[in-house]
């Protein structure tokens, strides 16, 4: 017997994931990191949509998102700009010296708002990972991401959201 509620929304196991851009836009990715920045960093602060290469010494934070697509989404920003961002979050708690484990936190907690709002908009169901930061997120090929380039108090920064299809390729392939 067919069930006529099948939507068709199926794929056969060798059927690729749906590349990002094709789900997503720099423009929505703008606004959710605008949003995001509103509510966590503060209503006065502003993100200004001006490309500018990132310092030498970067740090960035992502979460993977599991689901009918799957990727991640990364934050990437300069290591002063990060120790800032984790200031202006803790706001008049931010002690003098604010600690790794802070930042960490802190950019960690941007990544999580942002990939969840990402997540919000993709098919799904889907799964948010946890937050992880590092020196650079997992690679990816460039082809398959949504970047915006942002900056913040003119400090550049970037949102990326990265399929991981490349890597989906090569599972299938075998």
């Amino acid at each position: 017997m067919t069930d006529v509620s099948d939507a068709g929304l199926r794929r056969r196991v060798t059927d690729l994931p749906p590349a990002v851009a094709e789900l997503i836009d720099e423009a929505t990715v703008q606004e959710i990191a605008e949003q995001a920045w509103l509510a966590l960093v503060g209503e006065d602060e502003v993100l200004v949509p001006l490309p500018a290469p990132l310092p030498a010494e970067t740090l960035s934070s992502w979460v993977e998102i599991v689901g009918p697509w799957t990727g991640w989404v990364a934050l990437t920003c300069g290591r002063d700009t990060a120790l800032d961002l984790t200031r202006a979050l803790l706001g008049e708690h931010a002690p003098e010296e604010v600690e790794q484990e802070d930042v960490h936190d802190a950019l960690g907690e941007l990544a999580n708002v942002v990939g969840g709002n990402v997540k919000a908009v993709l098919p799904g169901p889907s799964v948010l990972g946890l937050p992880e930061v590092g020196t650079t997120p997992p690679s990816g090929r460039e082809a398959d991401s949504v970047r915006v380039a942002l900056l913040w108090r003119g400090s550049p920064l970037t949102v990326r959201v990265q399929s991981v299809l490349a890597e989906r390729e090569n599972e299938v392939s075998l």
